[in-house]
């Protein structure tokens, strides 16, 4: 059984190992090692707390281990009250094909970053892609190539969003 919940701060080093050895294993198909390790220099404990003050994060617990086996976090495009962004989507690739990746879109989508924005991004990676778009998420301005960052961006419309509804 799994359950979603709110990040604590007590989460943040289960989180970062899970980043870490998500993108060990399933990213390294994808990108070079030096490119994961530079990346993962970010995405350490401290990071997501700091992180987790600005956004909302949530993960998916495994219950009947009580380890940490998703994340996901949601939060305003460079500060917009119209427009916010999708971060740090990660599975535990021991549990990748069995939705959990599409329970932690689903969990962004109903927050209130979600609600109110007419615009949802997602810097998406070479091997997140194909997920994403299956998730309605397309390329941002018909933009298909890789940016200077080595992501695609992509984007989605909320026609149901607060900030459309007068």
């Amino acid at each position: 059984m799994y359950r979603v919940r709110r990040f604590l701060n007590i989460d943040a080093e289960l989180v970062a190992q899970l980043i870490a050895k998500t993108m060990r294993i399933t990213n390294i198909k994808d990108y070079s090692t030096e490119f994961i390790e530079k990346d993962l220099q970010s995405l350490r404990a401290n990071d997501l707390i700091d992180r987790a003050r600005e956004f909302h994060c949530y993960v998916i617990e495994n219950s009947d281990e009580s380890s940490i086996i998703g994340v996901g976090s949601i939060g305003p495009f460079w500060g917009s009250k119209t427009e916010s962004s999708l971060f740090n989507i990660f599975v535990d690739p021991d549990y990748q094909g069995h939705g959990l990746g599409r329970k932690i879109i689903e969990t962004l989508e109903t927050d209130e970053y979600f609600l109110r924005a007419s615009r949802i991004e997602i810097p998406a990676s070479k091997t997140a892609l194909h997920f994403y778009q299956k998730m309605g998420y397309d390329f941002k301005n018909g933009i298909d190539e890789i940016d200077s960052e080595e992501l695609y961006r992509l984007e989605k419309f909320n026609s149901t969003s607060k900030s459309q509804i007068k």
